[in-house]
């Protein structure tokens, strides 16, 4: 019975080791960096929705501007500018959005021949999902008027934005766990430009289609800097390594008797 459970964890620890683990060497600075980073990314993100929140609860502060901006945004529209606002909505959507944090998880989990980060964007994904259903159904804000919306009526809670959560989770986390890994921090700074841009236009997507108010955006990009905070705090905690560290596993290994 021993040797059996043995040649199991033995078994799953040669599986871990090559296909789940993913340990990298940095300098104990920089993995300082990226706690304060994702500490900060929590604590602003956090500030920032609650803020947000209760300026909604309360219809005062960030909220009172909605109404405005929306008018504001109705003066834009036009046929080519909604069929490009159209298309990102499709692209950030519930159904392609999906699909492609799929085929992206899938594919770079065989690509890599590691899990770990697939399974981490796959994890920050699902909690932006359980988030915004979340909240929504706890918050119970309707969205601006139906006659208004471009793409089809939308008859469920307006904050916070899903399209906008889903789109910030996946640009942002991507981002950090592709870069994260590379020395040339000028292609990182790039990549996150883009991201960010990303998140902006799938923003303002929404706000111009008609389906959410300001407010609601900027709470969506809030929850999704405490969901990228938390990601890069899990990821340094797993796989940041400072050579010369002693790891708990190894000496768990080093103490124990020898046969």
């Amino acid at each position: 019975m021993a040797e059996g459970s043995a040649g199991k964890a033995g078994w799953w620890r040669t599986f871990h080791d090559k296909f789940v683990v993913e340990e990298r060497y940095i300098d104990s600075s920089a993995r300082k960096a990226l706690y304060i980073t994702a500490i900060v990314m929590v604590l602003v993100g956090a500030a920032v929705f609650f803020g947000t929140l209760a300026a909604v609860l309360q219809q005062d502060g960030l909220a009172s501007a909605d109404e405005s901006a929306r008018r504001w945004l109705l003066t834009l529209r036009s046929d080519a500018l909604t069929a490009v606002m159209i298309v990102l909505a499709v692209i950030f959507g519930p159904v392609a959005l999906p699909i492609i944090v799929l085929v992206v998880t899938v594919a770079w989990g065989i690509m890599a021949k590691h899990a770990w980060r697939p399974i981490l964007l796959a994890a920050a994904m699902l909690t932006g999902v359980g988030l915004a259903q979340l909240i929504g159904r706890s918050v119970e804000r309707d969205r601006p008027p139906v006659d208004l919306m471009l793409f089809g009526a939308d008859h469920t809670f307006s904050f916070p934005s899903g399209h906008v959560l889903g789109a910030s989770d996946f640009l942002l986390v991507t981002t950090f766990l592709v870069f994260s890994r590379r020395q040339n921090s000028r292609s990182a700074v790039v990549a996150f430009a883009f991201a960010i841009i990303g998140v902006f236009l799938a923003s303002v997507s929404r706000l111009y289609l008609g389906y959410h108010w300001v407010s609601d955006a900027v709470a969506s990009v809030a929850l999704s800097l405490v969901v990228v905070g938390a990601v890069i705090a899990v990821d340094t905690w797993r796989t940041a390594r400072v050579r010369g560290e002693a790891v708990t596993g190894e000496l768990s290994k080093a103490d124990s008797p020898s046969d």
